[in-house]
């Protein structure tokens, strides 16, 4: 079935759409098969409102104009996703990638994304303490150009599994603590439920976290899980208290879009209009 197929039960009356859903907002790597165009429009048509947009989705087209065609259907740019990975354990990578971040910042601000997420790196070969050295020493680096340009970042902790390759950054408290020490009010925490669900000082450092919180991330830990990458599920599948971690996030005063994101190659491979209208079903029952 082509990713474009109608069926009768495929069409969303966008006046039946909560008004909670209003909130929703999709990360365009949750629905990767479809071109940008195409998912702006799908996402317009569910009800959605806010799109936080892979730089991959970008590949070929004028980011400026990128940004333009998605506010023009009446999306809210969330953010741009991502940057980070400073780690190294050559310093001339670690220049190299902070001149990446940096071309990251200023493509968000040609966008007209006010965040980027970062994924902030790690490397085998660097002792984790070493590592958040280094992307500590990447962020503030950073950090001057994306206050100039009006974008902030967002540290997001990954869930201890990815910590040989992807993030040095593996609970909240350690995301907090690099924040409290930056001091920057252009640096702030992503919080992302699939990284940090069974972490038991969770409540605790989303209150510390407070206004530093800058993104809220959902979907679901299935069990069991086929690939530690790409077997994500949607909201309800699994084991996640998504409404009570919510309601912490809420608590500590985010009021911002609550964002799906959601990486799998079985929802990939399905009919992604069907799909999108899952995502909304899933968003109002179980978030």
């Amino acid at each position: 079935m082509s990713a474009m197929h109608r069926t009768k039960d495929d069409l969303i009356d966008p006046g039946r759409v909560a008004p909670e859903t209003r909130r929703l907002c999709i990360h365009t790597a949750t629905t990767r098969p479809l071109p940008l165009e195409i998912a702006v429009d799908e996402y317009v048509r569910a009800g959605v409102s806010g799109i936080t947009v892979w730089r991959d989705a970008l590949a070929g087209r004028n980011v400026r104009a990128a940004g333009e065609r998605i506010r023009k259907a009446g999306l809210e740019i969330v953010s741009l996703c991502r940057g980070g990975f400073f780690v190294n354990a050559d310093e001339e990578e670690r220049i190299v990638a902070i001149e990446e971040n940096r071309a990251v910042v200023r493509e968000a601000a040609e966008l007209g994304a006010p965040l980027v997420v970062l994924v902030c790196g790690a490397d085998p070969a660097v002792p984790l303490p070493v590592a958040r050295d280094q992307i500590r020493s990447g962020i503030e680096a950073v950090l001057p150009l994306a206050a100039e340009l009006g974008v902030k970042l967002a540290i997001e902790p990954l869930h201890p599994m990815y910590a040989d390759s992807r993030s040095a950054i593996t609970d909240l408290a350690t995301a907090n603590r690099m924040c409290e020490e930056i001091d920057s009010p252009a640096l702030g925490v992503a919080v992302d439920v699939y990284h940090l669900w069974f972490d038991p000082s969770l409540e605790a450092e989303i209150d510390r976290a407070g206004e530093r919180i800058l993104a809220f991330h959902v979907c679901d830990w299935r069990t069991p899980t086929r690939d530690l990458l790409t077997d994500r599920g949607l909201m309800g599948e699994g084991c996640i208290d998504i409404p009570e971690i919510r309601g912490w996030v809420e608590a500590a005063g985010f009021g911002g879009f609550i964002e799906v994101e959601i990486f799998s190659t079985e929802y990939w491979a399905l009919e992604q209009r069907s799909y999108i209208n899952r995502i909304v079903g899933a968003y109002e029952a179980h978030v």
